[in-house]
């Protein structure tokens, strides 16, 4: 049962995707307004539901517009920016998305004397990356401690969930393909996160639960190559799928084609990134700058995919009383 409301308003950029609402849920639960600033307040009726009449507000704005975002974070006692793209499409492009925007919240927040200021960016983050998307993220952060240096940034590894983008891909290609591709082998490690533990993150963080000023890389609680991902996904679903090596030449180019799609399922960007692993770093694990420093325990990817790619089985959710093979 959620709290009374507390009084005080939180504004969440980008708050009806899949992290903001269950960052909203947990903000509700704990009594908060929430004013969610998102570019279509219509596609965004899904989140009032999670909290009581009137306590989440879908507002529209867009963090490359900056009157919008003032309007947006006026009477906030804390903003949340969960903006970002995996591809650019029309005018989403990553360095207005990824860099120019987080540098307008931050600096809107900083004339608006808001410092409570969170921010999700990724591991990989960095401005050497071959990866456009890599890049600006590293871009994005600097632009915010820059504005508000209190400001606590998140980089989680490969989120995974009901509606992620990693699972829920590949258990469709598992429905209508015998082959699954293993780009540049598989080799790539990842630290898959559940959005549930990141969300909470955010939320605590709120409630000055993190050192400010830091960044926190957020990694589930085990590594596992992009093989293994996919092996422990067939076996929750129940389905045999053969692996195949794709070299990551061979990726690029298919890759060059497929971007031009309005949806693609790959991109020469995302290519990039699979060269390099995606896990927390020794440097955030030795200064605590994780889930520990949090006081968080995540949960483990087989605790958490057999509740949502049950329908990806042979007979879909009626084959959820049978075990996952795991």
């Amino acid at each position: 049962m959620a709290q009374a409301l507390n009084g005080k308003l939180i504004t969440v950029f980008g708050g009806s995707g899949f992290i903001g609402r269950h960052v909203i849920s947990i903000l509700a639960e704990r009594g908060y307004s929430v004013r969610a600033a998102v570019r279509h307040p219509e596609l965004a009726e899904h989140l009032q539901p999670l909290g009581t009449v009137g306590q989440i507000m879908p507002v529209a704005a867009s963090v490359c517009n900056k009157k919008s975002v003032e309007r947006a974070v006026e009477g906030a006692c804390a903003v949340i920016n969960l903006v970002g793209i995996l591809y650019e499409s029309g005018a989403q492009k990553f360095d207005s998305v990824q860099a120019k925007g987080p540098a307008t919240v931050a600096k809107v927040c900083k004339e608006q004397g808001i410092n409570n200021l969170m921010h999700v960016s990724a591991i990989g983050a960095d401005e050497n990356s071959p990866a456009v998307y890599a890049k600006t993220k590293a871009a994005g952060e600097k632009a915010v401690l820059e504005a508000v240096p209190g400001a606590v940034i998140f980089r989680p590894s490969i989120v995974f969930g009901p509606e992620d983008d990693f699972f829920n891909r590949f258990g469709k290609m598992a429905q209508l393909f015998p082959v699954l591709p293993l780009i540049g082998g598989g080799y790539t490690k990842f630290q898959p996160v559940y959005v549930g533990d990141v969300a909470l993150a955010i939320a605590n963080a709120i409630e000055n639960k993190a050192e400010a000023g830091k960044i926190y890389e957020l990694g589930g609680p085990q590594i596992a190559t992009f093989k293994e991902c996919l092996q422990l996904m067939l076996q929750v679903i129940h389905r045999k799928r053969k692996l195949l090596t794709m070299p990551f030449l061979f990726a690029h180019i298919q890759a060059k084609f497929m971007q031009l799609l309005p949806k693609p399922m790959l991109t020469v960007d995302q290519v990039n990134l699979l060269k390099s692993d995606n896990v927390v770093s020794k440097e955030a694990q030795s200064e605590k700058r994780t889930f520990e420093g949090l006081g968080i325990e995540p949960h483990s990817m087989e605790s958490i995919l057999p509740t949502y790619l049950d329908k990806f089985r042979l007979n879909g959710q009626y084959d959820a009383k049978r075990p996952a093979k795991l």
